[in-house]
């Protein structure tokens, strides 16, 4: 499913031509379809129908309250990593019991808010945590149903930076030491055991290591219940990638990973919950840019950017590839050329490629980057006192700005100037 295709040579967003957002909100900006979250949500819902199933949008992937307004409205869970997601959760409609609330760095006052707000269960990643989980819902008369983290040690196989199910990565709580750390739970008053957690990295395109972690906790829920323990849930986190790249191997589709499920997991009797980000979110998006420059170096050509890595941190930050296409196909434009392309931040790490073939681009020219829904406006900055990037949602042939772009002077009235200076 694409939702981003030419028609009579021009790139259109569902059934809006792009150069018609890009007239009126001005480049860089992202683009989102309406269509593809819905159509990506129901058919994982309906992939995971043979299973008792809970799908907990990951909002740290895309956060924007038009786009968690309109999963809330689909009938979607979510998971947040702190108290502003669980906030925007909230406000988009969606109700305390279908949060669930991870990250390894809760606050106390984080705590309180989901206690006092509702929540559907902590995800656990420490003994301190759990110590201070306890001792908070106790001082406001409350239980706090909890789902404790275990790192399966695990390795998820894709980029270091996001693998999070091997024992150096600071996620979770050993697998070997997680059987005490639930009977000392247990033995808590202010807390209640509702379930196990795990989640192995992000951008999976292999259903092995899935398989592997999945089968220890089925093993570990087994040995939890001979303790004693009533675990009736199990968040199995997110993680199963998409294709960045044309031409790359399709990773496994929600009905191979719903297969999966149903063969580790399935003949446990809990609730599952699963927490995609980047499967529903990725492919939902675009990045509009404009070229300012081309520029010749020495051996090489510059295509020089108005959208920077302040707009668009994963090549930076890990090497993502994305593709990059123009947005008007020019009749006979045939020839194709290697460029290096950039952006305008002074840093020499604001690169989006190199060395990468794509159709010779003129100054002035919109180009869009391919699968930018998830980990890219969430991710942006101010940096070098840069506007942050605009959010764009498209529904059919009408669209609205969903995160309008500041002024330069609202950016800079943000500093107070201290009287003495």
């Amino acid at each position: 499913m694409d939702c981003f295709t030419y028609r009579k040579g021009i790139l259109h967003a569902e059934d809006v031509p792009v150069p018609t957002i890009a007239a009126e909100v001005e480049t860089p900006l992202y683009v989102y379809s309406s269509r593809f979250f819905r159509t990506r949500y129901n058919e994982l819902g309906q992939a995971l129908a043979n299973l008792n199933h809970l799908i907990c949008y990951a909002i740290k992937a895309n956060s924007n309250q038009a786009v968690l307004r309109l999963l809330a409205n689909l009938g979607a869970g979510f998971d947040a990593v702190s108290g502003g997601e669980y906030l925007r959760a909230r406000k988009a409609g969606a109700s305390g019991d279908r949060i669930v609330f991870s990250g390894v760095g809760k606050t106390r006052s984080e705590m309180r808010l989901a206690l006092e707000g509702g929540i559907r269960h902590f995800n656990v990643e420490s003994e301190p945590e759990l110590d201070a989980l306890n001792d908070t819902a106790l001082s406001l008369g409350e239980i706090a149903p909890v789902a404790i983290r275990v790192n399966p040690d695990v390795d998820a196989r894709t980029h270091r930076k996001i693998s999070t199910g091997k024992s150096e990565n600071k996620f979770g709580i050993p697998i070997d030491r997680a059987r005490e750390v639930y009977r000392v739970a247990a033995a808590m008053e202010g807390v209640e055991i509702v379930g196990v957690d795990m989640h192995i990295g992000s951008q999976l395109t292999s259903l092995e290591p899935f398989e592997i972690a999945f089968r220890k906790v089925s093993d570990f829920v087994r040995a939890l219940r001979a303790d004693g323990h009533d675990i009736r849930r199990l968040d199995l986190g997110g993680g199963l990638g998409i294709a960045y790249e044309k031409g790359a191997d399709a990773p496994p589709s929600p009905r191979e990973y719903s297969e999966m499920l149903s063969r580790t997991v399935g003949n446990l009797g809990c609730e599952v919950e699963i927490e995609p980000g980047r499967l529903i979110a990725g492919n939902a998006g675009i990045l509009v840019s404009s070229v300012i420059y081309r520029k010749q170096g020495t051996g090489r050509t510059f295509l020089v950017l108005d959208a920077a890595m302040n707009d668009l941190l994963r090549p930076s930050m890990y090497d993502a590839y994305h593709e990059i296409e123009p947005v008007s196909e020019k009749s006979g434009r045939t020839e194709s050329e290697l460029v290096d392309v950039v952006g305008p931040i002074c840093e020499t790490s604001d690169t989006f490629a190199l060395q990468r073939r794509i159709p010779r681009l003129s100054q002035g020219e919109l180009v869009a980057f391919r699968s930018a829904g998830a980990y890219g406006a969430v991710m942006a900055s101010e940096y070098n006192t840069r506007s942050l990037v605009p959010e764009v949602l498209v529904d059919g042939d009408k669209f609205a700005v969903v995160r309008p772009r500041p002024d330069l002077d609202t950016i800079i009235e943000r500093d107070c100037i201290p009287p003495w200076i």
